[in-house]
């Protein structure tokens, strides 16, 4: 299978499992085991309080991304314990990724365990959340992050029932909590005063650790975080009503000749332009049609959008435009009116050999970024898009 390129560099969708520290003892029972499986679930709401400082670290026993499972007691031989709370959507979690695998590094020797715990419920995650990530906050979806970013941390994974993060009572992510030997909280809050990568070095954080190991007070032992609001699966009305508001939107079809696709491929429209020519004959671009929806409703309010290029003959009007409200297609949607599909070839790209579905990302100005003939892969389509310097993964 190959690859496109993106500035010199291949994609590779990656799958496979995170890392955890040399260090981390686990239980034998967990190696070799049956592969978990997420089952995410609605909860009832609850009153969630933030731990306070001087209270015990609630017990665990969570998923980690690397498929073993981890206990609190796992930790026993530290003398400072870093539980942060972070997940893969948020930008601001992002932005703190290697600054987390900094401290577990330069910690690593000094009896010093850091482990992180994703918070998030997937059932409350919106698809319009997504607009700086190429991935969501399932627990499959935590093993790829793992594995892209090379965690030299436990990732754990509690968006099944939120029961631990509903414990411990993090309200953004990042959000780091620093227990002693006895697993008393020191230290809440943020990791340091700066979100943008290479301008802090997780400052707080590593304060409050060296105060633990020193055995003295932290000076300032609650700080606030800021970042992503905890998804709780009890407040699933906005994703509903989101949702509701999507499927409501009307869906058209516009006629489209040469010249119009030469204005298309042109690009004035100042964002990235995503593409997809398809057929409702054509099996692999109805399979496919859903995710590129996806895409357009994670990145649509970022310089991004999706177009769709029906190549369907003009008498089959009806059946596209009803395949189309079918997906919910609230993009701009054409039709070629010539029903030629060598002039639509020649229209769209003369080195395109014609078979569908084809699939183009296109700067403003007209330059190609991404070209695909077959089925996309939509993980590998989402890191281009979100990679690109017209779009990125921090504010």
């Amino acid at each position: 299978m190959s690859f496109p390129v993106l500035f010199g560099v291949p994609l590779l969708l990656m799958m496979g499992a995170g890392c955890a520290p040399p260090s981390t003892e686990v239980e034998d029972s967990d190696i070799g085991s049956e592969p978990y499986r997420a089952a995410p679930q609605p909860v009832a709401e609850v009153d969630v309080r933030t731990l306070e400082i001087g209270v015990s670290a609630p017990d665990f026993r969570l998923p980690g991304a690397d498929g073993r499972f981890y206990e609190l007691a796992d930790f026993d031989d530290a003398e400072a314990l870093a539980i942060i709370f972070t997940c893969n959507h948020c930008p601001t979690a992002q932005a703190y990724e290697e600054r987390i695998k900094a401290v577990a590094a330069d910690y690593e020797d000094r009896s010093v365990a850091v482990v992180a715990i994703s918070p998030n419920s997937p059932l409350g995650l919106l698809l319009e959340e997504l607009g700086y990530s190429d991935l969501g906050d399932t627990y499959e979806e935590n093993q790829i992050r793992a594995e892209d970013h090379a965690f030299n941390f436990p990732y754990l994974y509690d968006g099944d029932d939120q029961q631990v993060s509903i414990r411990y009572g993090p309200g953004a992510t990042p959000q780091a909590f620093v227990f002693d030997a006895e697993r008393k909280l020191r230290y809440r809050g943020r990791l340091d005063g700066s979100e943008k990568p290479g301008t802090a070095n997780a400052e707080d954080l590593r304060q409050a650790i060296d105060a633990v190991l020193s055995g003295r007070q932290v000076e300032n032992p609650v700080t606030k975080s800021f970042g992503c609001s905890t998804k709780w699966a009890w407040k699933l009305e906005l994703k509903e009503k989101v949702d509701q508001e999507w499927s409501e939107l009307p869906v058209t079809l516009e006629n489209i000749d040469e010249s119009g696709i030469e204005n298309l491929i042109q690009n004035d429209s100042g964002k990235l332009r995503l593409i997809n020519v398809w057929a409702t004959w054509c099996g692999p671009c109805v399979i496919e049609f859903p995710e590129l929806i996806e895409i357009h409703r994670m990145y649509k309010g970022r310089d991004f959008e999706f177009v769709s290029l029906s190549a369907d003959l003009p008498e089959r009007r009806e059946d596209v435009l009803e395949f189309l409200e079918g997906q919910e297609s609230a993009v701009a949607n054409y039709i070629f009116e010539k029903g030629d599909p060598y002039a639509l070839i020649e229209a769209i790209d003369p080195d395109w050999d014609g078979a569908l579905p084809y699939t183009l990302l296109l700067e403003p100005g007209g330059n190609t970024v991404y070209a695909r003939q077959g089925m996309i892969e939509p993980l590998e389509l989402k890191r281009i898009i979100v990679d690109h310097p017209m779009i990125g993964r921090y504010y």
